[in-house]
């Protein structure tokens, strides 16, 4: 009987919590089903892929450049295209494809803020109306906030290869309707537009 009674207590406990397979609105359910389909369907290496792939992109290429792009030794020339760069809400979102013309490009850890740091944290948005600099977004404070942007960790892309990102920033005054992007390695572009 005790066995019975500690048992729904726990189910009413984790059905609180939205942990309980069928209940609706907690939010745990949908991580919880996420997680055991990824770890039966999904091998790893696939896995780190896709959090490394930006959301899904709409709109056509709004600025565009050619850049040596790479870390260390290893140097190729690539084409970047800033195909989106959307506010919504108090934030804008930046899309952008990186393509090998030339060489082997190392997008692996040219573009995060540290050597080590194989994200694109190290891109910022630059309001010259304002004369401020816009960070790539964090999930949380202190050194374990990770950014909310594209993992780049393992990119080394061959001639006509390329590699889609993005990067979450705190979205510019509503006025400011074009910024610069500076991107490590790549160089800055100048009046992007904000949609």
């Amino acid at each position: 009987m005790r066995r019975t009674i500690a048992l729904a207590v726990a189910a009413v406990a984790l059905a609180g919590c939205g942990m309980l397979p069928g209940q609706q609105g907690g939010g745990g359910e949908e991580r919880q089903s996420q997680a055991a389909s990824d770890d039966q369907a999904t091998p790893a290496p696939k896995e780190a892929q896709e959090q490394q792939t930006a959301p899904a992109q709409q709109g056509q290429v709004i600025a565009s450049r050619e850049a040596k792009v790479g870390a260390g030794d290893m140097f190729g020339k690539a084409r970047v295209e800033i195909t989106a760069l959307k506010r919504q809400g108090r934030t804008v979102s930046l899309n952008w494809t990186v393509t090998a013309t030339d060489g082997k490009v190392n997008v692996h850890n040219g573009l995060g803020t540290a050597p080590l740091d194989f994200t694109v944290s190290g891109v910022s948005l630059i309001d010259p109306v304002n004369a401020k600099r816009y960070r790539v977004a964090r999930n949380g404070t202190g050194e374990d906030a990770e950014c909310v942007c594209s993992g780049t960790q393992g990119q080394f892309l061959e001639s006509g290869e390329a590699s889609t990102l993005y990067a979450v920033f705190a979205a510019p005054p509503a006025d400011v309707t074009k910024v610069n992007v500076e991107m490590p390695t790549i160089g800055v572009f100048t009046d992007v537009p904000i949609s």
